[in-house]
């Protein structure tokens, strides 16, 4: 009974004691760094004294702060460089890279469009991170990430076009294409453009074609077909004939990128297809997702998705994906959107109170549901140039839909 009594007094003495050393939340705080420690110990890969970043032009300013915290957190000096970002950090990395003369970098970011190609040139590595990292994100970012099943990098930011329209000319965004068709057959009337899209390009046109059933590689399992194309399907038929009865109506006004801006803020152009950045200032703009099709489903507009990707040439590849996983946690990724105006993939991005406060940043989260990522698989590049020819032919009225699309479709796959 004495060794019982003893036991009991020992124990509440201990409990009492923990209590007085540290609240709760001290505790998890550190188990949280126990597991950090473990984490850390079980890569056998020694701590690097720096990591080199190579960051798009022009966005040094979202990248510093971030990565002082890294260096604060870590240890680690992070050493950063601002190049452009489609062609000229390609051509740099596929210079500097294999030479191993301690200019390359061990992160760097890309466009999502570019992923195939450059894991197929050796130029970057798959990024190993568990799924809770890969859950943050909407899927469909990750898939534009993605090559071959494998994650070739984390996605940073996105975007997609949204419909932008002048308040002065539109009360608020139609819902529906059809409400859009009629609003611009009155406004004509006026002397007023109701509506413009560069569906004369694959790039937007391929919104309408994919939410009427077409695609252009099927996916199967994940996997993206590059021999079954389905660009000419009924579905691929029918979004083109949609298109082209808007050109027929003389509805959709001629002009370069310059000249239709131009239309737009002088008021004689009342609503527009863009990505939104040219005219997110102004006071009688608003910004919505795009209009329902005739069908009932949303337009698929395509999904650009930029990233940060661990080199091939890196000597740290856990600690360079570490570096990857804290510039996209949720934290950051709100971050940048506050210093750049980028859209984060983040799933948590949905409750925020500054996104839900800015109406193109909430625009663009309810597109991009609905939008699909530019395949990023090399088959693409021979797509191009076919369907932008297609759709030239299409919207002058010169060819009709399933010709243009079959002969499209054709030359696709004898240049594959």
């Amino acid at each position: 009974m004495k060794k019982l009594i003893f036991h009991l007094f020992m124990s509440i003495l201990l409990i009492v004691s923990v209590s007085a050393c540290g609240s709760s939340s001290d505790l998890e705080n550190k188990a949280v760094k126990e597991n950090k420690k473990k984490e850390d110990e079980a890569s056998n890969e020694a701590k690097p004294e720096k990591l080199i970043i190579w960051e798009e032009e022009g966005k040094a300013e979202a990248l510093k702060p971030v990565i002082e915290a890294f260096e604060n957190e870590y240890g680690i000096k992070v050493e950063h460089e601002e190049l452009e970002m489609a062609t000229g950090m390609y051509e740099r990395l596929r210079r500097d890279g294999p030479i191993g003369n301690g200019k390359a970098p061990d992160v760097v970011t890309f466009s999502h469009e570019k992923v195939g190609q450059i894991v197929k040139e050796g130029l970057i590595q798959e990024v190993k991170v568990k799924d809770e990292v890969l859950n943050a994100f909407i899927e469909p970012s990750i898939r534009g990430e993605m090559y071959q099943d494998k994650v070739f990098g984390l996605p940073k930011s996105v975007t997609t076009s949204v419909f932008i329209y002048n308040k002065k000319l539109m009360a608020k965004a139609p819902e529906t294409m059809n409400d859009l068709y009629k609003m611009t057959k009155e406004l004509r009337k006026r002397n007023v453009h109701g509506y413009y899209a560069k569906w004369n390009d694959f790039h937007d046109s391929y919104g309408v074609m994919a939410g009427m059933g077409g695609y252009i590689f099927k996916d199967k399992n994940g996997k993206l077909d590059p021999s079954d194309i389905g660009l000419n399907n009924k579905g691929s038929i029918k979004g083109a004939a949609y298109i082209q009865k808007w050109y027929r109506a003389g509805l959709i006004p001629k002009g370069g990128k310059a000249g239709i801006e131009k239309l737009f803020l002088q008021g004689k152009l009342a609503s527009i297809m863009s990505d939104g950045n040219s005219f997110t200032e102004r006071k009688d703009t608003g910004i919505a997702p795009m209009p329902e099709l005739p069908n009932g489903h949303p337009m698929k507009t395509f999904m650009e998705i930029k990233g940060w990707h661990v080199t091939a040439f890196t000597k740290h590849p856990y600690w360079s994906t570490k570096l990857v996983e804290y510039l996209t946690n949720d934290d950051n990724a709100m971050k940048r959107f506050d210093l750049t105006g980028e859209i984060p993939p983040n799933k948590s991005i949905k409750h925020n109170a500054t996104i839900k406060e800015n109406e193109r940043a909430q625009a663009l989260s309810i597109q991009l549901q609905y939008a699909e990522p530019v395949p990023n698989i090399p088959e693409m590049n021979k797509v191009w140039g076919p369907m932008n020819s297609a759709m030239g032919e299409m919207t002058t009225q010169k060819a009709k839909p399933k010709r243009a699309l079959d002969k499209a479709v054709k030359k696709i796959k004898k240049e594959r």
